[in-house]
């Protein structure tokens, strides 16, 4: 009776731990596919806040999805500015309207952004032992890029927080520091 229960404990903690891991695999972002870059024309990109211009010939890899939302999302904070003129290039996606550098906005990677279901609603950025709460006012397309919507820059990444100058000074990061930084983010 001992073997047999030991044997099936065992099968048991087996299969919970396939079950586990195929649960993980399912929730795995892939690329799904990629573009080809072209130069931009001349003063068309935009490179206020260092942001990288596509390059003729270069491939760029895109994506549908995005790492799963928890309590605490892993994620890269970069800089944009949603002001007219700014690097940010159109009106912003949720609302039609440019935003002061001065308002702590974001633009999400496209799958957080998630068909818009998170326009206008707030985020909590944790980063730099500081946190800020910020409103989702756009999407940081992770499907396309490298045309004059995109402002001639590539696809964003799966995991960007885009964020106004009022996130990176509300986190206490010095300015010359500005530009990429690790942080977590939740649903406020």
């Amino acid at each position: 009776m001992k073997a047999f229960s030991m044997n099936s404990s065992v099968l048991i903690l087996a299969i919970l731990v396939l079950t586990y891991t195929l649960h993980i695999e399912a929730q795995q972002c892939h690329p799904s596919g990629r573009i080809r870059g072209t130069n931009p024309p001349p003063d068309q990109c935009n490179q206020e806040n260092d942001s990288d211009c596509c390059k003729n010939g270069r491939y760029y890899t895109t994506y549908k999805c995005s790492p799963p939302v928890s309590s605490s999302t892993k994620a890269t904070l970069t800089l944009n500015s949603f002001q007219k003129g700014g690097d940010g290039g159109a009106p912003s996606e949720c609302d039609n309207q440019y935003h002061s550098d001065d308002t702590p906005v974001v633009a999400l990677s496209t799958g957080w952004y998630s068909n818009g279901n998170r326009c206008l609603n707030y985020i909590n950025i944790h980063g730099n032992g500081k946190s800020v709460k910020a409103m989702v006012v756009d999407e940081c397309d992770s499907t396309m890029g490298c045309d004059s919507d995109h402002d001639y820059q590539p696809p964003c990444p799966n995991n960007i927080v885009d964020a106004s100058k009022a996130v990176w000074k509300a986190l206490g990061v010095p300015e010359s520091d500005w530009g990429e930084m690790n942080i977590y983010w939740s649903d406020a």
